[in-house]
Parts: structure tokens; sequence; C-alpha cells
């Protein structure tokens, strides 16, 4: 009786086909919904001037770098959100060290408490820090309590929106670095510790080098999404200088300016494409360095 002959493997070219199918979908989408829509927006505001000239020119953009309220707004999105962004990593990454290594039920408490702006809609998480951090609200009236009565708000200031963004990218960042950290062993910690290393170089020759990754992840991710919000600046911050998002929808809707507000739009694109394109460049060096090795 003769053995069976092994299954043949499809051809290469089939599951060629197969992959870039299931990759078309999404990437259509992208096209329709981002990139035609971004490259429209930006031929417009080079082919049309200030004064809705047509023809090729800059106008648009000198005007806005000229205008020192578009330029201040700029300056002001750019410094909130690298504020926001030292804040998240200086609280995120401990916590994410902790949640690595401990067990127990603390460590599930404090779990959940990480996740749980993950199920708070952005406007909910706004309106509760008015009534959190506004004048007579709750912390002013503890503070009252406990005999502190020179409590300032930070509400209506840059403050607030650092507090809501920091809050509101809490669950995303321990998430991802949480995970990354799962990929180191405990078998390789523990060979470290074997030889004599300390905590202090267990961390900066074996967990900070493997967790480059998550990191630039969290970093590009959130500058996305903290350079272009709009709802926690809108309702926490102040009415001047404004956020790129709320510059924006005020340029265009109360001012009635959408030339302007799409100049504003593909600045802000420009930006964070530039962001993108960062960290697209960096993920693909390390995944050729990695099969390499």
């Amino acid at each position: 009786m003769t053995a069976a002959a092994p299954p043949q493997s499809s051809p290469s070219w089939r599951k060629g086909i197969i992959a870039y199918l299931m990759v078309a979908p999404p990437l259509l989408l992208m096209i329709l919904l981002i990139f035609i829509p971004a490259l429209q927006s930006t031929a417009r505001t080079l082919t049309i001037d200030v004064n809705g000239e047509p023809g090729f020119s800059i106008s648009r953009y000198t005007a806005f770098f000229q205008d020192p309220i578009s330029v201040s707004n700029l300056f002001f999105t750019f410094q909130v959100t690298l504020i926001t962004l030292a804040a998240i990593f200086i609280l995120c990454f401990p916590l994410a060290i902790y949640l690595r290594f401990a067990t127990g039920k603390l460590a599930g408490a404090v779990q959940v408490l990480a996740l749980f702006p993950l199920f708070v809609p952005g406007i909910i998480l706004a309106y509760a820090l008015i009534r959190f951090l506004g004048t007579r609200g709750t912390l002013d009236n503890v503070l009252s309590i406990v005999g502190f009565t020179g409590y300032r708000t930070p509400y209506l200031k840059p403050d607030a929106i650092i507090f809501g963004l920091v809050w509101e990218s809490i669950p995303f960042t321990v998430l991802v670095l949480t995970a990354g950290l799962r990929q180191i062993s405990d078998s390789l910690i523990e060979s470290a510790r074997d030889v004599g290393a300390n905590s202090w170089q267990i961390f900066w020759r074996i967990i900070l080098p493997q967790i480059a990754r998550p990191v630039l992840i969290v970093f590009s991710l959130n500058f996305l999404g903290i350079f272009g919000s709009y709802t926690i600046p809108y309702l926490l911050g102040p009415a001047a200088p404004q956020m790129m998002g709320v510059f924006m929808q005020q340029t265009f809707g109360q001012y009635r300016r959408p030339d302007d507000a799409e100049t504003q739009a593909v600045i802000t694109f420009i930006i964070c494409a530039f962001i993108g394109f960062l960290y697209v460049r960096t993920v693909a060096t390390q995944r050729k360095r990695e099969e390499s090795e």
C-alpha cells in the first residue's frame, strides 16, 4: 500500500493575491476618506490664492504664518501636546511596569482603575472635570473643608486641557506599554538576576531596549490624537490661545472663512503625516533589522 502524497502548498502567487485582497478594503477606505480629500484640500490651497484668484500660490500659507493669532494657536497646540505626552509617560510608564510584574488583588484593582477612562465618553469626562475642578466644585469644597482657601481653578486654562487629555489617554497608553512589557520573558529577567544584575541594570539594559516599539506606538498615536483633539480643549480650555482643532472649527463655523479653515487643516495634516511617516519608517526599519538577525 503506497503512502499518500503530502498535500501540495498553494502557489506563492495565489497567497499573494489573497493577501492583497484582504488588505484592499481598509486601504481603499483610507484612500477614499483620507488621502483623496487631503490631496484635494492641499491642491486647493496651492491653486487658489488668498483673494480667491486661480493660479499657483502659497499666499494662504504666507497669510497663516504672518497672522500672530494663527501662529500663537499653532505653538500653543505644540506646547500642550508635548507637555501632555511627557505627563502621560511619567504617569503611565511606572504604572505599566507595576502591572507587568505585580500580582494579587491590588494589581487587579489598579488595572481596573487605569482602564476605567476607556469607557467614559470624552464629553462626559469634560463635564465631570468641570464639576470637579471648577470654582466651588468638588475639589474646591473638599479643600475648603480641610482649611485650604487659596484654590485657583485650572478650568478655562491650559492646565485643564492637559489634565483632561492625560486622563483620556491613560487606558490606551497603559494597555500598549503593558502588552510590550509582557513580551519580555520572566526567564530573561531571572537569568540577569542570577548573574548579579540589579533592578536598575535590568531596567536599563533589558526592559528599556525591548519596549522601544511600544513606546514609539504610544508616542505617535497619542501625538496624533492630542494634536487634533477638539472636545476636551473646547470645553475645558481658554478662549485664547486655542488648539488647532478648536481654531479650525471656529474659523469655519463662527467666522465663516472656509478657505482659512482649510489651510489650517492642511497644515495640521502635514504635521501629523510627518509624525506618522516617522512611525512607519521606524517600525519598518526595526522589522527589517529583526528579520536580518
